[in-house]
């Protein structure tokens, strides 16, 4: 574990495990670096240098009032990236994870050499003028951050755990409960916004960098339709798995072995 202190001061909790080609994981809205454990190990083994972090307002980070717009959590990736003594490396973005991922890849190409979004098309959380898939951000934003307002604890366990395909299992809804609950209102409203406000889609017609998509078909918090939209925008690799919106939880096995066909996959293309 390391803290990396950004440009405003923030500090960012970060674990580096591994050694050979960097891989930097991302996780999603209210959650942390501990939905990666598995994932951290798996790389590891597999021959990579891996380096996890908690966004902002999340996990063991610090979690100011402000500064969670997609620029700045972009930003804080980079300047953990620097601070591992790492230039170039390949991002892995689960959910909100995924959209901070392209944002990396379309400011600084040179740095990203691959981004793969896992239940994420990168460009939208929500329907936005040029992405017609999922529903409008204006009713589910409002409705959300005033149930944030009323009673954080029901909410985040909702939020935690609609969006299986199936309903997990007490524990394992119990275990991200609580990582969600280390994330405070102030940063969860702000990201809430990011989410589902973020309109990315002119990225994809300058970028560079290859992509590819891991998704659940059943996923009821990312339209598969917009990530086939995506995948046809960009001809890039787009592997749709029998799950909900955790594809590492839900299809551990299969979600793994998709992760590292799509990382050697661009390690071919890059040699």
């Amino acid at each position: 574990m390391k803290l990396i202190e950004v440009e405003d001061g923030v500090r960012i909790n970060t674990l580096e495990l591994g050694a050979g080609d960097p891989i930097l994981l991302l996780h999603g809205w209210s959650l942390s670096m501990e939905v990666w454990d598995r994932q951290i190990r798996v790389l590891a083994e597999a021959g990579h240098r891996v380096i996890a972090m908690d966004t902002r307002g999340h996990g063991h980070s610090d979690a100011p009032l402000s500064g969670y717009d997609i620029d700045q959590l972009a930003a804080d990736a980079f300047s953990v990236l620097t601070a591992h003594g790492v230039h170039r490396a390949h991002v892995v973005g689960w959910s909100l994870g995924g959209m901070i991922a392209l944002r990396m890849a379309h400011r600084a190409p040179e740095r990203v050499s691959a981004v793969v979004m896992v239940a994420s098309n990168g460009v939208a959380g929500a329907r936005q003028p040029g992405f017609p898939f999922g529903a409008p951000p204006d009713g589910a934003l409002a409705a959300i951050l005033a149930a944030e307002h009323l009673d954080r604890v029901s909410l985040r366990r909702n939020a935690v755990g609609d969006p299986f395909g199936t309903p997990p299992d007490p524990g394992t809804l119990d275990w991200l409960h609580r990582i969600s609950l280390q994330t405070p209102s102030w940063a969860a409203m702000n990201c809430m916004k990011t989410l589902l406000c973020t309109n990315q889609t002119h990225i994809l017609d300058t970028l560079v960098v290859p992509v590819s998509q891991i998704v659940g078909r059943s996923d009821p918090a990312m339209s598969s339709r917009g990530a086939r939209w995506v995948q046809e925008r960009l001809a890039s690799s787009l592997t749709e798995l029998d799950c909900g919106h955790y594809p590492m939880l839900e299809r551990p096995d299969e979600f793994d072995n998709a992760l590292l066909r799509a990382l050697a996959m661009v390690e071919r293309i890059a040699t």
